[in-house]
């Protein structure tokens, strides 16, 4: 139960929120040979967020039909001159930790002009997992220098060809909160890529339309966009299962709800409370 736990908990909302996960990586012999080219027709304004703007979720796992509440996630936007640092920092309860303790920490450089990121970190504490993993993006050149171990201490230095247009799991959804979604139909994809754990993913992210009146526990109904990420087949997810996300229908498009069925049981990331928003939440049609 534990190595199940370890890809459900908070990495697997912070890949939902975050975890938009494609079925097949692209290997690097795939990949075309790396170019000095502009990335600017990568770039997306931001019109979404600006800096001290605060969420935080609460982390709740189904088991047996009972749902545990078993920590939190909070993502912060600072202003570093040229850059936006978004972070996330997710825990579990004390009271959880008896069953598996989590210390996870992303931290994502992007460039103010196209959101792109210039170095993304994680440094992850899972039970008795641990690993750290700095990757500095050259966008032009395509490339990814990979800073990777167990601890820093020991992280080995690699580089990895990575493709134009590259985000790390933080950026995707800062940039997913920037796409015009007006313009788009019901049931047409957004496809953006990630490189993760020394992979490239090509992913795609599914819009399902609006839906009106969604319930947000402590927080009231909102209007809402609805997506749905894919996922990957096996240990972690059935047949047919779909990630569904619900983002508020307004100016600032936050996640509401990140809701996924497992192979065992479910898991969902509700947003707790928020502040610092660039623009008021007017897709709140009633408090709770």
């Amino acid at each position: 139960m534990k190595s199940l736990f370890l890809k459900i908990s908070i990495p697997s909302l912070l890949t939902g929120v975050m975890a938009f996960t494609a079925s097949t990586p692209v290997t690097q012999q795939e990949l075309p040979p790396a170019q000095e080219t502009t990335y600017e027709r990568c770039s997306i304004e931001n019109t979404a967020f600006q800096p001290g703007e605060e969420l935080t979720y609460k982390l709740y796992y189904n088991w047996n039909f009972v749902w545990l509440s078993a920590g939190e996630v909070t993502f912060r936007v600072k202003d570093l001159g040229n850059e936006y640092h978004l972070s996330a920092y997710g825990q579990t309860y004390k009271s959880y930790e008896w069953f598996y303790k989590v210390r996870d920490r992303y931290d994502s450089f992007v460039d103010k002009k196209s959101l792109l990121p210039n170095i993304a970190i994680r440094d992850i504490q899972e039970g008795g997992y641990t690993v750290y993993d700095k990757i500095t993006f050259d966008q032009n050149k395509k490339v990814a220098k990979s800073l990777r171990g167990k601890t820093k201490e020991v992280a080995e230095y690699k580089e990895y060809n990575t493709g134009d247009c590259m985000h790390d799991i933080i950026s995707i959804i800062y940039h997913l909160r920037n796409v015009d979604f007006g313009q788009m139909k019901k049931g047409e994809n957004v496809p953006i890529k990630l490189f993760m754990d020394k992979e490239v993913w090509p992913l795609k992210v599914n819009y399902r339309g609006k839906e009106a009146g969604k319930k947000i526990k402590g927080l009231g109904k909102f209007n809402t966009l609805v997506f749905g990420p894919e996922v990957i087949e096996g240990y972690v997810f059935k047949k047919d299962s779909k990630l569904n996300i619900w983002a508020s229908d307004d100016e600032n498009k936050i996640p509401l709800i990140i809701e996924s069925p497992l192979s065992v049981g479910s898991v969902q990331a509700i947003l707790k409370s928020y502040k610092g928003l660039k623009y008021d939440m007017k897709s709140r049609i009633a408090k709770d």
